[in-house]
């Protein structure tokens, strides 16, 4: 069985009383869509997410992360990594704050990594219909690529289905602003690009009927956090990691 302790790495950690414009700088082009927030005695209080800290403004710029904390997914470096991808999907993050007795942070576990392992020793249950995100928002393929931007932050998802007169035509994810020098310079440099121009034109596709576990695998295959979901020519849904993990056993690791 793998646990936390396998699978730690280092990810970005604040004190309750740094500013905002730093979670920002922090989060804004690196891997991690969030940070841990600690107190004065270092320990875990909670976490921030790159959504709160790109929404700052210029005349905010005193603000502290402490009002933006939210519960934190955490583990102990001897926690099955099972548990803490149901502990991620609950909170809502991609990634798990290890701590120690006294609730130091250890290091962290991210949901990328830990997810193809989850996939190899366990048989998710169900179809893709029955966890599948119903309400997809989408982009178009003639938006501006701030548009995307704003969708980050209204919505927190990182990809979006690129559509044309209601046909499929690509995706666009925060991993391809950042391809192009990071998301601030793409969003300076491409004021007036449309998403057509940056977005990732050959998309991997599933079925509302196709196995939950068949698809989870697409998702580590092609190295992508969402596929979307069709019906025919129509997108009837998305799913995600989080939302492949609500078919996990609950009785843990098969065998």
């Amino acid at each position: 069985m793998r646990r936390a302790q396998d699978f730690l790495v280092e990810i970005p950690v604040l004190r309750f009383n740094d500013r905002l414009t730093k979670a920002r700088q922090v989060l804004r082009d690196d891997r991690y869509r969030e940070a841990y927030i600690t107190d004065d005695r270092g320990r875990l209080i909670g976490y921030i997410d790159i959504t709160d800290a790109l929404r700052l403004t210029a005349t905010k710029s005193d603000v502290t992360v402490e009002g933006f904390v939210k519960d934190a997914a955490e583990a102990g470096r001897e926690d099955p990594v099972e548990g803490i991808a149901l502990a991620m999907r609950d909170a809502g993050t991609d990634s798990a704050a290890v701590i120690d007795e006294e609730r130091r942070i250890t290091g962290g576990v991210l949901l990328s990594d830990i997810f193809p392992v989850i996939l190899s020793c366990n048989k998710l249950r169900g179809l893709v219909e029955d966890y599948m995100t119903r309400n997809v928002v989408v982009a178009q393929a003639d938006d501006p690529v701030p548009r995307i931007h704003a969708l980050m932050l209204e919505h927190g998802y990182t990809a979006f289905p690129v559509m044309r007169k209601k046909k499929l035509v690509g995706i666009i994810s925060r991993r391809d602003l950042i391809a192009r020098g990071g998301v601030r310079t793409a969003l300076l440099n491409a004021v007036s690009t449309p998403v057509s121009d940056l977005m990732e034109a050959t998309v991997v596709t599933t079925r509302p009927d196709e196995p939950v576990n068949t698809a989870a695998q697409l998702l580590i295959d092609h190295d992508i956090s969402r596929l979307p979901v069709m019906d025919g020519g129509r997108i009837v849904g998305i799913l995600g990691r989080h939302d492949a993990l609500a078919g996990l056993p609950q009785q843990g690791p098969e065998g």
